[in-house]
């Protein structure tokens, strides 16, 4: 997933629209990517941290609830089976064992709520923009897929996001 050439066109387009909005919306690429690196910087995963937001120079992430160590090394599973296989537009619910999806489903309904929310420190160099972990959440269908914007800001590296700021529609 956080290989940017293997994604879809349309998940490439996605990317590059909304990682160029959200760093006018921040003021500015270099302010969005130093909140990148900051997430990066974070030890142990930023997910986890009981206050519930991280701060770089210029910007400030905030969610509305922790996340705990289960959740996100089942999230960190799902990344490294996704990688080994390569799909496009990976949904997560397609493991077929019984146990592990149980463990899935428990998990999406714990992480579906929560809004991330980036901020700008300075007012005046924009708005601000939020997300969400799930890009499709439908349980009768089976299928659930990971946002993108979610994954480029927690999970990817700052050359993923790099990529997504260069790509030409």
């Amino acid at each position: 997933m956080c290989n940017f050439d293997n994604q879809s066109q349309e998940t490439k387009e996605l990317l590059h629209l909304f990682m160029q909005k959200a760093a006018k919306e921040l003021g500015g690429v270099n302010f969005l990517l130093s909140l990148i690196e900051a997430l990066r910087n974070k030890k142990p995963h930023p997910l986890m941290i009981r206050d519930m937001q991280v701060a770089s120079n210029n910007s400030i992430i905030k969610w509305n609830k922790v996340i705990f160590k289960d959740k996100v090394d089942l999230l960190e599973n799902i990344l490294i089976a996704h990688r080994e296989s390569q799909e496009k537009d990976f949904n997560i619910l397609s493991e077929p064992n019984q146990k592990k999806r149980k463990n899935i489903i428990n998990m999406v309904k714990t992480l579906k709520p929560i809004e991330f929310v980036v901020t700008p420190q300075n007012p005046n160099d924009g708005n601000g923009f939020s997300f969400g972990v799930f890009d499709t959440v439908d349980f009768e269908k089976e299928i659930v897929t990971l946002n993108p914007i979610f994954l480029a800001m927690f999970f990817c590296s700052v050359n993923f996001t790099k990529n997504a700021l260069k790509h030409s529609l």
